[in-house]
């Protein structure tokens, strides 16, 4: 063995190592700027984005109810944050691009294959969850809110970032819920379970389903029902999906 083959190792990792950090920070950089480049476009129109992300609460608060800011600067970020975050989920398709792009060339070719199918998806289950929570659950949760708030005599006063980050929560909370089917698909198709254990379980998910329905939503049945369901449409349908696609 030459003896300088173990010193020239390091060096050589080392060079084989940078093209793919600079590779990393020129795709960081496109989808950060992406992302900037469509907040600063959608910048103007931050009120009114504002105004229809709170439009769930407002619609559905009594007389003498309002939201408030109880931070000097509240009325300024606040806004901005919301605008960030739409930006952020319109470009999220790039975003995405970018994070493929990148470790495309380690991949198989059907595990590439696999790829666009999956991410694609996974965006649209994602933006359905949020869409289900926003036009769904933010309307009946409020209006119940509201509902218990009278007999006592209070005023409905929501600060601004409370409510940015209550929505956040329930956005992420339902956008992962949607991708039950997708989660369903890879279980059976990594052979982590079988299509007949899913069936098995049923019962059991159905029962986790009203749990989950209990604890995220308003104490009435109805409420419960509203992500029951749809939670267990969602595990029938990732059943169906697995049979079809494995």
């Amino acid at each position: 063995m030459c003896p300088h083959s173990r010193l020239d190792e390091p060096e050589s990792a080392q060079h084989s190592l940078v093209p793919h950090l600079t590779e990393l920070r020129d795709r960081l950089l496109r989808a950060g700027g992406a992302v900037i480049g469509v907040f600063l476009g959608l910048a103007y129109w931050a009120p009114d984005i504002f105004r229809f992300f709170v439009q769930p609460l407002t619609a559905n608060l009594p007389e003498d109810g309002r939201m408030i800011v109880t931070d000097v600067t509240a009325s300024f970020f606040v806004p901005m944050k919301v605008t960030l975050l739409v930006a952020f989920v319109m470009v999220l398709p790039y975003v995405l691009y970018q994070v493929w792009a990148f470790i495309s060339p380690g991949l198989y070719k059907h595990e590439k294959r696999l790829v666009v199918p999956l991410v694609g998806s996974s965006y649209v289950l994602f933006l359905s969850g949020m869409s289900f929570a926003y036009y769904v659950v933010f309307p009946l949760l409020f209006r119940m809110l509201a509902h218990y708030s009278a007999p006592l005599g209070v005023q409905m006063a929501t600060d601004i970032a409370c409510y940015l980050d209550f929505a956040l929560s329930m956005f992420l909370t339902f956008g992962l819920i949607f991708e039950i089917p997708l989660a369903v698909v890879l279980c059976v198709h990594a052979g982590t379970v079988s299509i007949l254990q899913l069936k098995q379980i049923r019962p059991y998910v159905i029962v986790g389903a009203f749990i989950i329905g209990a604890i995220v939503t308003p104490p009435d049945v109805f409420s419960q029902l509203i992500l029951a369901v749809p939670l267990i449409l969602l595990y029938e349908a990732g059943i169906i999906f697995a049979r079809w696609l494995i």
